[in-house]
């Protein structure tokens, strides 16, 4: 009984496998009657095995065909007849006439069917036809083509990789996995599994050959292999060869006389994109990227619970306030709103990692030269939700200049790129591209993927204590606008500053001006526009390129100057903006006086920040009661008669500001000589050596190990350095000043040892009339010579005025054991004056203009003549306060 079929594939020349045209599904095959075609085996083809697969396959495949069974095999149920294709070609007919079937030996044998008969001498004739002829399997030698069922060694890559070949789909696994014999060479095919190349499809129904359970299909999955095998089974394609798997097998195009298959499934809803692919397939992405967006807007399939991104992806333009680390920064939109933005689809060298955490501060430097302060255009692709270890934050593509600054840190081998869940659609549009600038990053070596770490740079605070800001000082001073970084707004006039090529950061203080102080937690209330200042900062200084100027120090080691940002004064700013007030001594000091007073007067006039009520006719009378307020601060401490309080003293110490450390010889000298035997002997008892019981703080009074005797003294902590665990310690009966590790200090809670008991003895003086030179090399001299003339002398100190608010002390000293007949009235400050060590105070206090002391300023003012004259010390280049 004839029936109807469509032919499914073809098994070798003389099998076919058919299909109904009503259902797919149902699948029968038929073998040619009464021939035989030689045989395809994975061990080896027989010769012309291939050739005459070809023939019926070209002739057949995808093709209508009317068939007839002419026998059946009793045992296995195989089925042989005839096969008539639309346009009349018979089969087994036309396969023999073209001489790549042979009848079989045995044909006809236990036939008795004329018709049979007759039939099978119509194929011997032209069987016998075809070999007289020479066709096909009778053309003698030749026909054996070799099959190699892998790809080998990496030489197949090196010659095939890029290429696009002849190829016949043999098998169809899945979706995405197909077995396919490339037609290479003439007498040489490879047969080997091939993954479609930039998509993966959902798995079919298998079984596991471990324990032989059935594992069942994922949803679409044998819907996308009936649709691949509908299409490409046993079809001639053009394969391009793009790359090969981890796992060796063929990665490629297929591409159908229509196209790319791999569009179609996309397009279908039947598969996914596939990001491993991306680097291999390069722009050709693109066109999957799109039809795979053409199945979400559809909901097809896979895609049917697609929900689009609900974000506005217009782009916006901002200005990048901070850098957050290579793969984040905050950006303020022209409202003044700030917002914290990672980059799409990349990260930054991630702490955690080995290979990549020495590239984090490097990173991290390149992304801030790029953008910190700039104008860029931002388009946002997504968002991340809080989780326990980040904050929900947005995902955007940034661009400055026109170049996007993800790709830009991908290239450079600053940032890596996140391999997304299938499902999630929070990715940059560019996503290929950067998955393409990633491994050329690789294959160049460039930034975390070069496998060489950078050097770490480690910054040396100098303002750590006053000693090292002392040091720094005399190098920073002599220079003019050092080149920094602003690394932190502390508040809106203290900074802390990076400069690179010292190796060191610092504390800057603006000179000249007082900011209002911030709060310390955002809980804290801090001072009526401390925060706006601080915030003013942070806009216009912080990461920012600056340059600065330092002219002094203050007490706690912070370095006192001017912050230049874009070459603007900050101070200036903050006092434009009514955020800061000028402080006029020190702005007189610092040289910026005129430009910072104008500033404020601007501020005021405007109503701006702290002045918004400021009230011109209550200043004006401020100012006339501060004058006479000033004026009778003066006259209160104008000296009518010298004083004539001298005292027998030793200088202990002078300390790297000139400021002179002196004990008073008496009472005072016997009681400290007593207690300092009773304190040696205390400490040389082992019972008495326990150590501090828990971290000192800045004011407590301890005993402390002298480095230069190994004796112990009365000290109290200035400063702390908890993590190195050393603390700075001033010897309170002697004035010097060391740093000392916690192992050196014990407790001084001994009633008999106490300052209660002997107050400290060290008095804090400074010499009356004269100040040092401001340079540090001359203060050096200066300090030094002034040892000379002091250490281990028996002096005499007329204490000219004390200073109880400032708690100093103004002396002139004398030495008795001088020679000359003037060692009674020459002082040692007259001395240094005449020795160009010291100069005349240029703005005296208002004590020192008494009229009592006015012969005493004239012969300062004669020895400094000299010492100019002289070219002396600090004169030796000429008159240092002609301007």
């Amino acid at each position: 009984m004839a029936f109807f079929a469509n032919v499914k594939s073809v098994l070798s020349g003389d099998t076919l496998v058919l299909t109904s045209p009503n259902n797919p599904a149902a699948e029968r095959t038929l073998s040619l009657a009464y021939v035989a075609a030689p045989r395809l085996s994975k061990d080896g083809d027989e010769p012309f095995a291939f050739q005459s697969r070809e023939f019926l396959r070209t002739l057949t495949v995808g093709k209508p065909v009317k068939c007839s069974v002419s026998y059946t095999i009793p045992t296995s149920g195989r089925e042989y007849g005839k096969a008539v294709l639309q346009d009349g070609t018979e089969l087994p007919e036309a396969a023999v006439r073209a001489g790549w079937l042979k009848v079989r030996e045995d044909a006809g044998r236990k036939e008795e069917s004329e018709e049979v008969l007759e039939k099978i001498d119509n194929l011997r004739r032209l069987e016998a036809q075809a070999k007289e002829e020479g066709k096909g399997l009778h053309a003698g030698t030749g026909g054996v083509i070799e099959v190699q069922n892998d790809l080998g060694g990496p030489e197949f890559m090196n010659e095939w990789k890029g290429k696009t070949v002849e190829g016949i789909i043999e098998r169809v696994f899945s979706g995405d996995r197909l077995l396919v014999r490339l037609l290479l060479q003439e007498k040489k095919h490879w047969q080997v599994m091939t993954l479609l190349a930039g998509v993966r499809a959902p798995s079919t129904e298998r079984v596991n050959q471990s324990n032989g359970q059935t594992q069942p299909a994922e949803e679409y999955g044998n819907e996308a292999r009936a649709f691949v095998e509908q299409r490409l089974l046993q079809r001639a394609v053009q394969i391009k060869i793009v790359g090969a798997s981890a796992q060796g097998q063929l990665v490629a195009s297929v591409i159908h006389p229509r196209g790319n298959i791999a569009e179609f499934l996309l397009k279908e809803g039947l598969a996914r994109c596939n990001d491993f692919h991306s680097t291999m397939l390069g722009s050709d992405m693109a066109a999957l990227r799109a039809a795979e967006k053409e199945a979400q807007a559809a909901r097809r399939r896979l895609h049917k619970a697609y929900v689009a991104k609900a974000t506005d992806s217009k782009e916006v333009e901002a200005v990048v306030t901070k850098i957050i680390g290579a793969d984040t920064i905050i950006v303020r939109n022209k409202a003044g709103a700030e917002k914290r933005i990672s980059f799409s689809s990349v990260r930054g060298p991630r702490s955690g990692e080995a290979s990549e955490a020495p590239f984090r501060d490097e990173a991290k430097e390149f992304l801030r030269k790029k953008l910190i302060g700039k104008h860029v255009r931002v388009a946002v692709d997504g968002t991340k939700p809080a989780s326990e270890e980040f904050e929900a934050r947005e995902v955007a593509t940034v661009t400055h200049g026109g170049k996007n600054i993800g790709l830009l840190l991908v290239q450079e081998g600053y940032c890596s790129v996140i391999r997304h869940r299938k499902d999630d659609t929070d990715r940059a549009p560019n996503y290929d591209e950067l998955l393409a600038a990633q491994e050329t990053a690789k294959e160049e070596k460039k930034g975390m993927w070069s496998g060489k770490p950078p050097k770490a740079k480690q910054f040396v605070d100098m303002s750590e204590s006053v000693q090292k800001a002392k040091i720094q000082l005399s190098t920073l001073s002599r220079q003019r606008k050092v080149p920094g970084i602003v690394d932190f707004c502390k508040s809106g006039s203290r900074f802390t500053i990076l400069i690179p090529r010292e190796g060191v950061k610092l504390t800057l203080v603006l000179a000249g001006i007082r900011a209002p102080r911030p709060g310390r937690t955002p809980q804290e209330k801090g001072e009526p526009f401390g925060q706006e200042a601080l915030d003013l900062a942070n806009r216009r200084c912080n990461q920012r390129d600056c340059e600065i100027d330092v002219h002094d120090i203050d007490k706690v080691g912070g370095f006192i100057g001017d912050l230049y940002v874009n070459r603007e004064s900050f101070a200036k700013v903050l006092v434009e903006e009514g955020l800061a007030s000028v402080h006029e001594y020190s702005a007189e000091k610092s040289g910026n006086a005129t430009e910072l007073l104008a500033a404020q007067r601007r501020a005021k006039e405007g109503r701006k920040g702290m002045w918004h009520d400021w009230d011109p006719s209550q200043e004006a009378q401020e100012d006339g009661e501060a004058g006479a307020a000033e004026s009778t601060a003066d006259a209160s401490v104008t000296i009518e008669k010298r004083p004539e309080d001298y005292r027998d003293i030793m200088v202990t110490s002078v300390d790297s500001n000139g400021r002179v450390k002196v004990q008073e010889i008496g009472k005072g000298t016997a009681a400290l000589e007593a207690l300092m035997e009773q304190f040696r002997q205390f400490h040389l008892n082992p019972t008495n050596s326990a150590p501090l019981k828990e971290a000192p703080k800045a004011g407590d009074y301890v005993a402390a190990q002298f480095s230069e005797d190994g004796e112990w003294y009365r000290a109290r902590i200035r400063s702390n350095d908890r993590a190195a665990k050393v603390a700075e310690v001033v010897y309170i009966d002697y004035g010097n000043s060391e740093k000392q590790p916690w192992s050196k200090l014990r407790p001084l809670t001994q009633p008999q040892f106490t300052v209660q008991k002997l107050k400290a003895q060290a008095v804090d003086t400074q010499l009356s009339f004269v100040q040092l030179p401001t340079s540090q090399d001359y203060l050096d001299d200066a300090i030094h010579y002034l040892h000379e003339l002091t250490d281990g002398r028996r002096l005499v100190g007329s204490f000219d005025y004390v200073d109880a608010k400032e708690g100093i002390n103004y002396v002139t000293i004398f030495d008795p054991e001088a020679e000359g007949a003037d060692k009674v009235t020459e002082s040692i400050n007259r001395k240094m004056v005449l020795e160009g060590h010291a100069m005349v105070a240029r703005k005296l206090k208002a004590w020192e203009r008494s009229k009592v002391f006015e012969p005493v300023l004239k012969s300062l003012r004669e020895a400094e003549a000299e010492a100019k004259a002289n070219r002396r010390g600090m004169w030796e280049y000429g008159d240092i306060t002609e301007d």
